[in-house]
């Protein structure tokens, strides 16, 4: 079978558009290919810094000819009155290019059968391949020379090979060959014999172009020289990927650093290794050691230039480290809550001290509800900001929390208040973990949830892409924590409290605490439908105010999701989807009254329902017990016309059906299962 290789060359791509450009270029190959009806086998793809390649293998060398039905004029349009062709339909076979002794009469319509030549694949690809390269989309793309195109780097080369043979195209003014790069300090022009030899040819030299080895080659590598000085390499995820995508032939070097940086808060030196120079820290039976692995892109054996260079860069960023920790720790930790009053949160919401004031309310609100140690849960609130006007984080931005943390650890502040400092930021991503301590998950929710209202009540809630100070991240974090967590907090009456507390005269209450709960549940919703199903998540939000309890939620989402698979449940959704066609629009808070029954359904259905005390029973237990009255509501539908000509019993009879509608409510909305 056939194979097309396709390199592009580059200047040094930024190492975040490497991985999205090549699955960006894959995505747009597998589409054109099945668009024009082009089956293939699978499409290899590599990338590096330099070059973004694909392999399209298993396919033929031209499309399938098709024969394309074609619908023309109504008969009496396309013949005259001697059943002679008109114009119109003479014109209709000219424009498909058939004979007009081949139309064909049918459903009062004229139509003529086309036959297509399938195109040379060659063909199609030299038609489409710039338009797909110069499509690609990323932050930062740049034109060069007096090109009108555009693309993350200047195009410097291009590799073009259908099987043995050179397939012609030309991408910003730049003809294709079969000649490659290199490594930057090895070669300038590799020859590429077929799509087989690709891989090989770059290895030869000094270039892994496949990321997976070249990031499992990192690994090995780097653990193999971590041996040699009995240490353990701490590997971050996405500094892996980024150094990855930075070299094209990685070789690891260890290097070290004097022990006295290790007197700083082991946060700050792995932050300057790993985040500021691309390090990968070095430990020993747990213990951080004053050495280093830093992986160079270098074809050689004389390492001490490398080794010399980066170590006196590390130990700059470590000196300036020690010099703000020094200064930071002269003054007593909770003295710099004062200085907050000179940051500003956001516009028209006072400062971050102001802020801090907030979250302390609201952590004490909380901390009530939950029977927190009040102690810790108000000192944590009143500490968690303190180090944002610390010089240690102005520098190290994003060690916010962790140095608060080692800061009040110094100070002599409690565990839990030392802890809950750092965890009060958590979750810090996604998939990241949750605060453990009760006081980093409250005065966190209780930072978010100040974010967020601030955020809506300025009219700055997030639209499309744009989400101001987090808010998205943020609601998440807090759904996250409460319902992972267990926490019974009643996040409709959190929400009032913080809007209560905004520091600005807001219009409309009502208007904002409706905006901000609807978010949450949008939120839920979506968070929620990545695990379960969708109508089942519908069904648990639509039936009350599930913010109220989002513990009790997520219970019922996990019981329903296994009942909804049942024949039980098939039969219950239908009794309550009966029973919900009927009372549409209707409600009282009056129960039935016994005396209006006039048929022994309404009855025996009023037996066996009205037992059931729904303020008594948790959603299982009602579960259960709503179960065993399917058969009353059958009964009653087949033998019952609730729509009774006489006023009064057809009030009674819907106010018995209502009745029992409630205690089905409390479950969840039956109208949105799909069974």
């Amino acid at each position: 079978m056939n194979k097309y290789l396709l390199e592009i060359g580059t200047e040094e791509l930024p190492y975040k558009f490497v991985n999205s450009g090549i699955v960006q270029l894959k995505n747009s190959f597998e589409k054109l290919l099945k668009d024009n009806q082009i089956e293939f086998s699978q499409i290899k793809y590599f990338s590096t810094p330099r070059r973004l390649t694909l392999i399209i293998e298993g396919f033929e060398e031209k499309q399938p000819d098709t024969v394309k039905v074609v619908k023309g004029p109504i008969l009496n349009i396309a013949y005259d009155e001697n059943g002679n062709l008109s114009k119109a339909g003479q014109g209709f076979a000219k424009k498909n290019g058939v004979d007009e002794s081949a139309l064909y009469k049918e459903d009062n319509y004229v139509w003529a059968k086309v036959e297509q030549k399938g195109k040379e694949i060659k063909d199609i690809l030299q038609e489409n391949i710039e338009k797909i390269v110069l499509k690609m989309q990323g932050p930062y793309f740049m034109r060069w020379a007096d090109l009108d195109v555009k693309f993350q780097r200047p195009i410097r080369w291009v590799v073009s090979l259908l099987n043995d043979n050179e397939l012609k195209i030309k991408i910003a003014d730049v003809e294709s060959s079969r000649f490659s790069r290199g490594h930057r300090f090895k070669s300038d022009k590799v020859e590429i014999k077929n799509p087989d030899s690709y891989e090989q040819a770059l290895l030869d030299n000094n270039v892994v172009v496949d990321f997976n080895k070249r990031k499992n080659l990192i690994v090995e590598s780097a653990k193999k020289e971590a041996q040699k000085i009995g240490a353990e390499v701490y590997f971050d995820e996405d500094l892996l990927e980024e150094v990855t995508n930075i070299c094209e032939w990685p070789v690891p070097v260890i290097c070290g650093f004097d022990e006295k940086y290790l007197s700083i808060p082991e946060k700050v030196t792995v932050t300057v290794m790993a985040v500021h120079q691309r390090y990968f820290p070095l430990y020993k039976n747990g213990k951080l050691l004053n050495n280093f692995i830093t992986i160079t892109n270098y074809i050689g054996d004389n390492f001490e230039n490398i080794k010399a260079g980066n170590e006196r860069v590390v130990v700059a960023r470590l000196d300036d480290a020690i010099f703000f920790f020094n200064e930071d720790t002269k003054v007593p930790f909770d003295s710099y809550v004062e200085k907050l009053k000179g940051i500003t949160f956001q516009k028209g919401m006072g400062s971050v001290y102001d802020k801090t004031g907030r979250i302390v309310k609201l952590a004490e609100f909380l901390a009530q509800r939950v029977n927190a140690p009040m102690d810790t849960v108000k000192r944590t609130a009143l500490l968690c900001k303190a180090d944002l006007v610390t010089s240690l984080v102005f520098e190290f931005t994003e060690l916010q929390g962790f140095i608060g943390s080692d800061y009040a650890f110094n100070a002599g502040e409690k565990p839990e208040v030392v802890k809950g400092i750092k965890e009060h930021y958590y979750p810090l991503g996604a998939d990241s973990e949750l605060a453990e301590g009760i006081e980093g998950q409250l005065v966190g929710i209780a930072d978010k949830i100040d974010t967020i209202v601030a955020v809506f009540a300025e009219g700055k809630k997030p639209t499309g892409s744009a989400d101001p100070l987090g808010v998205r991240r943020a609601t998440l974090g807090i759904i996250k924590t409460i319902t992972q967590k267990g926490l019974d907090i009643d996040l409709l009456a959190l929400i009032e409290k913080s809007i209560e507390l905004m520091p600005v005269e807001i219009k409309d209450k009502k208007v904002l605490f409706e905006d901000v709960k609807n978010f949450f549940e949008q939120r839920l919703n979506i968070f929620y439908t990545e695990k379960y199903r969708h109508d089942v998540v519908d069904a648990c939000i639509s039936n009350g105010e599930v913010l109220s309890n989002l513990k009790d939620f997520a219970d019922k989402i996990e019981f329903l999701a296994d009942k909804v698979k049942t024949p039980e449940f098939a039969s219950l959704n239908e009794a309550a989807n009966r029973i919900i066609r009927i009372t549409k629009d209707y409600k009282t808070e009056q129960l039935p009254d016994k005396a209006l029954f006039n048929n022994a359904s309404e009855s025996q259905l009023w037996e066996c329902t009205s037992v059931i005390d729904m303020d008594k029973l948790d959603y299982k237990e009602l579960f259960i017990e709503l179960s065993k009255t399917v058969k009353c509501i059958d009964e009653f539908f087949e033998n019952v016309l609730v729509m009774d000509k006489d006023e009064k019993v057809k009030e009674n009879r819907l106010a018995l059906l209502y009745s029992l509608k409630r205690k089905f409510d409390k479950i969840a909305d039956f109208s949105k299962f799909v069974i």
